[in-house]
């Protein structure tokens, strides 16, 4: 049941009992009433990654839709803070005309900073610069009994304090809403291509691409940097040659998959997979987008250490597979941030 002391701020607008926080010191407060009540909370976002893990639970849905504000952009300093509500289009549009970038998940803008790192998604430039959760230097969470918790700093190297910043990233908010983060950016080179050639071995001869993609129909590198630098790469790959960065997309599929692997064996998931259906494999990641609502391959990605993953689709069947061995251990550090389990209360593995 959502507590009585908020319900004369709930949206008339819409379809189920939600809430709109306009600062991080409220939705503590709010945060703090359901914990009170064990009411269960859904953050909400852009709704972009809705579907990944078990189903929300009912209860009361807190958007971030009002945590919208950049907060502070040092463009000299390569670093940005902003309120988890920001979408990613509207992070863009700040730091694009100092020709900056964030690196965070390709993919509608509606998306937020804040919902995209709870759901732990990473861009297709992940083999150059590393997972979203290496680019935050700082965070502000709010927990599940409404503590205000920041860890980390606004500074580069920063070796302050308890990593929470990695542990808030990919938890679905399990460890705490995430109200405010600080990001270090990167500058955008000047030149950006696209090669597509006939076989993801023959991008060796490329020096740190930022991604080598392969789908049903293609195989692409995509390349950065100085002029004759990715001239010269793109003479070495020999194939044909697309300015900008033509990223693929399965933005239309109603159902995905992810396969999640050693990167080793992402070439062997390919050819397991049956033909005709459409993906994305993320060579030198190991991340394989599938496009259907089956998990395909579940039991052989387990048996390699890997895991396969519903992230988009109707809430039917295990999202998630084998639970992690780490699950104990997952449930104790979870009770130290959300001690009656309200936030996202059930959505991980194994239930958590």
């Amino acid at each position: 049941m959502v507590p009585a002391s908020l319900s004369d701020r709930l949206s008339t607008e819409a379809p189920s009992p939600t809430i709109a926080p306009s600062s991080v010191e409220e939705l503590a407060e709010v945060l703090a009433a359901c914990a009170a009540e064990r009411c269960p909370v859904t953050p909400l976002g852009g709704g972009t990654d809705m579907g990944i893990g078990w189903a929300p639970v009912d209860g009361l849905t807190v958007s971030m839709a009002r945590l919208d504000t950049v907060v502070d952009h040092q463009p000299d300093d390569l670093t940005v803070v902003v309120e988890g509500g920001v979408t990613l289009a509207a992070l863009e549009a700040v730091l694009s005309p100092r020709r900056q970038m964030a690196v965070l998940p390709n993919g509608p803008g509606r998306a937020t900073v804040g919902g995209s790192l709870a759901a732990g998604r990473s861009g297709y430039a992940r083999g150059r610069f590393g997972p979203s959760r290496d680019h935050v230097l700082e965070v502000t969470l709010v927990t599940g009994d409404g503590r205000i918790v920041t860890a980390g700093g606004r500074v580069v190297k920063n070796v302050q304090g308890f990593d929470l910043m990695r542990l808030a990233v990919g938890s679905l908010g399990a460890v705490g809403v995430i109200a405010r983060v600080c990001l270090k950016l990167w500058p955008i080179p000047l030149v950006l291509a696209t090669v597509r050639v006939e076989d993801p071995t023959i991008a060796r001869a490329a020096f740190r691409p930022w991604a080598v993609l392969e789908t049903e129909s293609a195989t692409t590198v995509h390349l950065a940097g100085m002029p004759e630098d990715v001239a010269a790469q793109a003479d070495a790959l020999g194939g044909r040659v697309e300015d900008g960065l033509g990223w693929p997309d399965l933005a239309d599929a109603p159902e995905l998959h992810e396969v999640r692997i050693p990167p080793a064996l992402v070439a062997e998931v390919v050819t397991r997979l049956p033909e005709g259906v459409r993906f994305i494999a993320q060579h030198g990641v190991g991340v394989v987008e599938v496009a259907t609502d089956q998990p395909l391959l579940r039991e052989w990605a387990e048996a390699h250490g890997g895991f396969v993953v519903r992230t988009r689709g109707a809430d039917d069947g295990d999202p998630w597979g084998r639970a992690p061995a780490s699950l104990p251990l997952q449930r104790r550090v979870v009770a130290r941030f959300d001690p009656d389990r309200i936030i996202n209360r059930g959505r991980l593995p194994g239930r958590l």
